[in-house]
């Protein structure tokens, strides 16, 4: 078990979250009263992702709403801290995650170049946070394994 989460990067989950928001939000083309094809400027999922999630009544007497796209994001946030952690060690299990989560930032590199739903805030940040996986995924597992391998000073 320990193995299966090693290499399964965690960010995984708010992007498929977001994916069967996204896949079953709608299309971008409608049409109006007259028939004709209209097509929309802003992302199907742009409305949906701006609803409220929840709420909460604050001592100042103003209501903190934090919204659905808010919530993905804060779950990515807060799986992208524990990949971070994961890095530090420097087995083949972590080498591996790396390599799918490099994967991973492809695929979503091209949702949001190539598909409306995903030309959204909420998913560039989701995107942005899976290139931050790998970088600093490897540069922590490179300055551990430098620091696992001691070598002596007269080599």
């Amino acid at each position: 078990m320990r193995l299966i989460f090693g290499i399964f990067p965690l960010l995984v989950i708010p992007v498929i979250l977001y994916n069967l928001i996204a896949l079953g939000a709608g299309s971008v083309d409608t049409t109006n009263a007259a028939g004709q094809l209209v097509q929309s400027v802003q992302a199907p999922i742009a409305g949906l992702l701006s609803e409220r999630f929840l709420g909460l009544p604050m001592i100042s007497g103003v209501e903190w709403v934090l919204t659905k796209g808010d919530a993905i994001v804060l779950l990515a946030v807060t799986f992208l801290f524990l990949e971070i952690l994961k890095s530090t060690s420097t087995g083949t299990a972590t080498i591996v995650n790396h390599g799918i989560s490099l994967l991973l930032f492809i695929i979503c590199l091209v949702q949001f170049l190539l598909m409306p739903n995903f030309a959204t805030s909420t998913f560039f940040i989701l995107m942005a946070m899976t290139l931050l996986d790998v970088l600093a995924g490897v540069i922590v597992t490179i300055v551990s394994a430098r620091r696992d391998f001691g070598v002596d000073g007269n080599v």
